[in-house]
């Protein structure tokens, strides 16, 4: 069995996608089938003589069930986009503005011209709900949201209630259009991570470098890596020194210094010396590759909540089109006219619009979301509230999540005047370690003298002060300069200082926690969650922050397959959130039930896959935020119940003639602006 892939576009919702699913499964000689909402892919798996035959019956089942979706080989899709789909997507919010314009307009006329006016304001706004919904019935698809939307509002303007039927249609669309933009801001949250793959290795073939695919390299091939450089493949250092930027992987400031005989891992960058390296894995097999892979497929299995009304109408609108259907025909037998018996029908199918719940959830929705972001925590999209509000465990990465990416100086081993001749060392550097020593020094650093500076990769730093020599960098340095050093076991990022020759110090560093990190912990304790570090830190150092925060456990020195497989680990107790920042965090931010990024420094592959962002890099907003979730629902809740309950209520009053069109159109227009503002109240949030 081979894997195959198809690029859709167009798709409305994500229980669109599980009906092609399942259809598409059903077919002689697919064997495994997925259609993904988000990143509007159809992935298949069958025999690869079947693979034309096989393509060929998803095409012809999706333009069966959805004719606007259009299928396109992966290979042949590079644009995010076909040019129909920009077009319309350009003209829908011009078109709703202008509808609304018309609409406002014939609101200051009278008599025919105001008629005249809504009607051109309807059919403006409304043209495709009406060429859908036909279009529907003819492929058997009955009583969806779109027929129920035409078959209202055209019994509203067949009882002349022009206004209202132009209203509801405004209204629809409304929220159509802003659903449709979570969904592609949903969609985005993977691209960003791509910017971490190797576009090209340079591999050596008869004493050359030749520039390759990485996915051509085969294990045992020797790669060159020059300074600036992505590493392209897992593989070991033949020859040269480095330090290389980890970030992508582990998340940690520190550079990770190698020699030869070291691991060089896909994805970091080179950022001094010339390597060459021996492929030990292939591509596919790749630390970066399965980062991507991770990404992907727990995105797939991040359950994505199924839109209310198009559930809600599987059952309601075939009942009340029915209903309504059988009263027009019961009204005459009981010896009342056909007109009143259709007048009723009209007024139980005015009534039945589920206006309130189409405006007033998605607007219950943005409105809570938009009072998050007011304090600086944004939500992508209102699929992520329910799960958010649900949280019982949160998993928080410590570097750059719960610290703040400043190194200082905590303890120095040895002499004080280490600390000067480490700043003498490190006086150009902006690296986060050398920026700490300076900070600890404390005072300006007299550059005229300083002389013979150099940086050795992978060592540190050796420069002449008042021509003296000084060496500042970890414990190899030392020793390749057979100066003894006083080991210790402090945690922390490490500098040892000599002078002369001989050894003078050890600066002890740590990278220095948020000022509200501690106060993030405990008002997530005081909301009843588990709190719980994962870090690719060292486990002295990650278990010191552990301490230091009261969290209730912590896992260290893991790479971002391993945080996958603990939150993972940690999802069978309960629903769990992540909270990171780097492009490392991507994989496990997706993986959880809730991915919450730090947006402020955050890097942009985090913020784009995760479901949150605490924009100013607070991690007490977080509690803040599950709080103002729990709030959507609870508001989303009595939206849904009330209008329901209104709605039930009037309709069986309808039924017996004890409700009559003014009622109707409180049961539609004032149900939904009841509902409207209950939704507006979530504008205003409380709290911190």
């Amino acid at each position: 069995m081979a894997e195959y892939r198809l690029r859709i576009r167009g798709l409305d919702c994500a229980d669109c996608a599980a009906k092609l699913e399942r259809k598409i499964t059903a077919q002689k000689g697919i064997e495994k089938c997925r259609v993904d909402f988000l990143q509007e892919a159809c992935i298949y798996e069958c025999a690869p003589e079947l693979q034309e035959d096989s393509e060929q019956a998803i095409r012809q089942i999706i333009h069966t069930e959805e004719p606007d979706v259009t299928v396109e080989r992966e290979e042949s899709t590079g644009e995010t986009a076909t040019g129909e789909e920009e077009e319309e997507e350009e003209n829908r919010l011009p078109r709703l503005l202008t509808g609304a314009g018309i609409l406002a307009a014939a609101l200051f006329l009278s008599g025919t011209a105001q008629t005249v006016l809504i009607l051109i304001a309807y059919l403006v706004l409304g043209y495709d709900i009406l060429w859908k919904a036909v279009r529907n019935l003819v492929h058997g698809k009955l009583f969806d949201e779109n027929f129920l939307m035409a078959l209202a509002t055209l019994a509203a303007l067949s009882l002349k209630d022009y206004k209202e039927a132009v209203s509801v249609m405004l209204f629809y669309q409304v929220g159509e259009y802003f659903e449709d933009r979570a969904v592609e801001k949903s969609r985005s949250s993977i691209s960003a991570l791509m910017d971490i793959r190797p576009d090209y290795a340079f591999v050596r073939k008869n004493e050359e470098y030749v520039k390759m695919d990485p996915s051509d390299v085969a294990a045992g091939d020797i790669v060159r890596v020059r300074p600036g450089e992505k590493i392209p493949l897992d593989g070991v250092v033949l020859t040269g020194t480095s330090s290389l930027d980890t970030a992508s992987l582990t998340g940690e400031s520190k550079p990770r210094d190698v020699e030869p005989g070291d691991d060089a891992i896909s994805g970091c960058v080179n950022q001094s010396g010339l390597l060459e390296i021996k492929v030990t894995k292939p591509y596919g097999q790749s630390t970066v590759a399965k980062i991507l892979d991770l990404v992907e497929n727990a995105q797939s299995r991040k359950a994505k909540s199924e839109n209310f009304i198009t559930k809600f109408a599987r059952i309601y609108t075939p009942a009340v089109v029915i209903s309504a259907v059988l009263l027009a025909c019961v009204m005459p037998l009981l010896g009342y006219t056909i007109q009143e018996g259709i007048y009723r029908a009209c007024t139980f199918l005015v009534i039945s619009c589920p206006c309130a719940l189409v405006i007033s959830i998605p607007l219950s929705f943005f409105a809570g979301i938009g009072g998050m972001s007011s304090k600086g925590v944004l939500v992508k999209g209102s699929n992520v509230v329910e799960t958010l509000a649900k949280v019982q465990n949160v998993v928080m990465d410590k570097t750059g999540t719960l610290t703040s990416g400043r190194f200082a100086v905590v303890k120095v081993l040895g002499s004080a005047d280490a600390v000067r001749d480490a700043a003498y060392a490190e006086h150009s550097s902006n690296h986060p370690i050398a920026q700490g020593i300076l900070a600890a020094y404390g005072r300006p650093v007299e550059e005229s003298r300083i002389s013979a500076v150099q940086e050795i990769p992978g060592r540190g730093l050796s420069v002449t002060v008042d021509g003296i020599p000084v060496l500042a960098g970890n414990e190899k340095l030392m020793r390749d300069h057979d100066i003894a050093v006083e080991k210790t076991d402090e945690p922390g990022t490490l500098v040892y200082v000599a002078k002369n020759g001989v050894y003078e110090g050890c600066l002890v560093l740590r990278d220095q926690l948020k000022p509200d990190a501690a106060e993030a912990v405990k008002r997530l304790h005081a909301a009843g969650k588990k709190v719980l570090l994962v870090s690719g830190d060292a486990d002295a150092i990650t278990a010191l922050a552990a301490q230091q925060l009261g969290a209730d456990g912590y896992y260290s020195e893991c790479l971002p397959d391993e945080k996958v497989a603990r939150v993972e680990e940690i999802r069978r107790s309960g629903i769990t959130a992540f909270v990171g920042d780097g492009v490392n965090d991507a994989p496990v931010l997706t993986a959880a039930d809730l991915g919450i990024a730090m947006g402020a420094l955050g890097s942009d592959a985090a913020v784009e896959a995760a479901d949150v962002v605490i924009m100013d890099d607070a991690p007490s907003k977080i509690s803040g935020a599950i709080q103002s979730a729990d709030r959507i629902l609870k508001i989303v809740h009595q939206n849904i119940y009330g209008a329901i309950a209104a709605k039930l209520l009037i309709l069986v009053l309808s039924a017996f003639g004890l409700a009559g069109m003014w009622l109707a159109i409180f049961a539609d227009v004032g149900v939904a602006c009841l509902c409207i503002l209950n939704s507006m109240r979530l504008l205003h949030v409380s709290g911190r």
